[in-house]
């Protein structure tokens, strides 16, 4: 095992994972996760890359300093197929296009907020909206201030040049399985390599830390149905090393996908328990009232941008316990939960 995959797995450098594939973190600005993995596979005479990065300089930088170590340039990448359309994944991979051609292919679920933030905007518009009903208006003034009036849509938002669906890619002489994994975001996918037994997870399934549910510009009505679904249908696949977007790529699938599906049972659990406790509350009520993050941290603890994650995914459990008839929903513009008796 790398220094890397022992705890430093965000040093920077290109890790190999398998004959002509690496692991290559890149840098983020102010975000805690602190990295992404961005994999690089043999393609011919360059390499395609799973995941972009975020476009920022410093991650650029990384990127062509950790290319040049196994001997390629940016103007190798024949093209990055991206797990999702989350910021830290796909921005880079439209500058490498922009600079180099390099073709961009994403999940055809990202269409809806590809659409949006390409055409439309404000790239936080509907998150703002979701997080007023969930009685946390503060929250949505701050989701809202996060969109330049001047200039709602970044340039490093375009759409990619492929939607990708059920089926397989080439790359070079291997045979990627491509699986539409929803939950995490509308359009993430994953990437099955079986006869290496390899899964690119993107922020599906990840190792350390549970994956935000229902953050996207675009949000679908039942994220956690969704994700819970996707988890079974990966875990009905053989095992595989666990290949994450974020954290040290040492874990196996079947295991990791067990502890994420009994971490969404007693958070589910304690949802329920807090709105009897409450009796009738907001979705942000209900997040004051459960533990976060690993370190179970109370929500008062968590910065401004963790507090809008924490409120959208709870919304996204009381939304489950909605569909599982276990809690009701009022029709109130400011949403109110109890439970069903």
């Amino acid at each position: 095992m790398s220094r890397a995959g022992a705890g430093a797995w965000t040093e920077p450098g290109a890790f190999p994972i398998a004959p002509g594939i690496h692991r290559l973190p890149l840098p983020l600005r102010d975000d805690g996760l602190k990295g992404v993995n961005v994999y690089a596979i043999e393609d011919g005479d360059g390499v395609a890359l799973i995941d972009g990065g975020w476009a920022i300089p410093e991650a650029f930088d990384v990127l062509a300093a950790s290319l040049n170590s196994i001997g390629y340039r940016p103007g190798d990448v024949t093209r990055t197929v991206v797990t999702h359309a989350h910021i830290d994944h796909y921005t880079l991979a439209v500058r490498l296009r922009t600079e180099y051609g390099a073709p961009v292919a994403v999940g055809r679920g990202e269409r809806d907020s590809l659409t949006w933030i390409t055409g439309h905007g404000p790239r936080h518009g509907f998150q703002a909206a979701q997080l007023l009903t969930a009685g946390a208006p503060q929250l949505a003034e701050y989701m809202s201030r996060k969109d330049p009036a001047a200039d709602p849509v970044a340039e490093s938002w375009e759409l990619p040049d492929v939607w990708l669906g059920e089926g397989e890619i080439k790359i070079g002489q291997r045979t990627l399985r491509v699986l539409e994994t929803p939950g995490h975001t509308q359009g993430h996918i994953v990437l099955w390599l079986e006869d290496e037994e390899l899964l690119f997870s993107g922020d599906q399934i990840l190792p350390h830390i549970t994956p935000s549910i229902g953050f996207e510009s675009v949000p679908q009505p039942q994220p956690l149905v969704s994700f819970l679904d996707s988890l079974g249908r990966v875990r009905q696949l053989p095992d595989a090393r666990l290949l994450p977007a974020h954290g040290p790529a040492d874990a196996r699938v079947h295991a990791r996908i067990d502890e994420l599906v009994e971490h969404h049972r007693r958070r589910l659990d304690q949802t329920r328990s807090a709105v009897a406790r409450l009796a009738s509350a907001t979705a942000a009520e209900v997040a004051q009232e459960l533990p976060w993050t690993r370190h179970e941290r109370t929500f008062a603890e968590l910065d401004l941008f963790n507090r809008t994650l924490a409120v959208t995914e709870t919304r996204a459990h009381l939304a489950f316990l909605v569909h599982r008839g276990e809690v009701a929903a009022s029709a109130d513009d400011v949403v109110l939960y109890s439970v069903v008796a």
